[in-house]
């Protein structure tokens, strides 16, 4: 009888042949297909480029029979600080999805297609994913994060979503309520102040914390366990885990919050507040001045 084989490891792959991503990074192996945001420069804060090219590579993973589980990291010491600003109403040139923004009907189309159509298809994506979580995870970041199965985050992660500061009315798809209670959820929406990865544990937004220097391979071993059931059980039970979600009411509850959201920026309020980013003269100045009469205020949490 010939002898057995033993069975090779997968090599490594790169993303299908196509024009090179440019802000994320795409890799499989062992069935695990690994998504890196890649603008650690600006602590990878989510321009179109960068939305685009993740929602490909979502895709492409989601169409590879060769991988089971989907792994979403950041380069960089931050995970995401949120969408880029500059990108939207900054001093960048804008591009065609800014450019919608000039009417209402434009501006909820940039919001509907390009933020939350392009979440939600990772939320309900057939197949496990893990948000591998360091540093900073803000506003657009946390939501991003908050589309994946697990989160695993490490001892220096921190979440936030400060946006009510700037009078929006949080992001466009409300994750708090469903994440950490509405209680809890309120508290962090109107103080805007951040929690560290062992409160975000504790309060059930975190799978599990584990110390940076292990972030990775952890997140890997909890991929390659995952990796070992039957494809069809994980996307199933997948499927109805978020069914029961959607019966509690999470979809409609994200419809409400994504309208008042749009209503929310017709507001005199929001006027004021887009009227400030052009007096202060950038992005960066118009937040530290937003943020200046709360930074004396925090107090410890109990």
């Amino acid at each position: 009888m010939a002898p057995k084989r033993r069975r090779a490891r997968t090599p490594t792959r790169r993303a299908p042949a196509r024009a090179p991503f440019e802000t994320i990074r795409y890799a499989v192996a062992d069935r695990i297909a690994t998504i890196t945001l890649d603008r650690p420069q600006v602590r990878n804060a989510q321009n179109t480029d960068l939305i685009l090219e993740l929602d490909q590579a979502m895709h492409d993973a989601a169409a590879d029979p060769d991988v089971r589980v989907i792994i979403l990291a950041a380069a960089g010491p931050a995970f995401s600080a949120g969408h880029d600003l500059k990108s939207v109403v900054g001093q960048e040139a804008p591009d065609e999805w800014r450019r919608l923004r000039a009417t209402a009907e434009g501006r909820l189309r940039h919001e509907r297609e390009l933020y939350v159509e392009k979440c939600l298809y990772i939320q309900n994506l057939p197949k496990p994913t893990i948000a591998q979580v360091q540093g900073a995870c803000v506003a657009a970041g946390l939501m991003l994060a908050c589309m994946c199965d697990l989160i695993v985050a490490a001892d220096d992660a921190t979440f936030a979503n400060p946006v009510l500061r700037m009078t929006g009315a949080g992001v466009e798809l409300l994750v708090e309520p469903w994440e950490i209670g509405a209680r809890k959820a309120k508290e962090f929406l109107f103080l805007g102040d951040a929690i560290d990865a062992r409160e975000a544990w504790r309060l059930g937004m975190v799978n599990r914390v584990v110390p940076r220097r292990r972030l990775a391979a952890e997140t890997r071993a909890i991929a390659a366990r995952i990796a070992l059931l039957p494809p069809v059980t994980a996307s199933l039970v997948k499927e109805s885990i978020n069914h029961t979600l959607d019966l509690m009411g999470k979809r409609d509850a994200f419809a409400y919050h994504f309208m008042l959201h749009q209503f929310m920026h017709g507001t005199d309020a929001a006027q004021r507040a887009l009227a400030d980013r052009s007096r202060t003269g950038s992005i960066a100045a118009m937040v530290r001045e937003r943020d200046r009469p709360f930074a004396g205020r925090r107090k410890r949490r109990s």
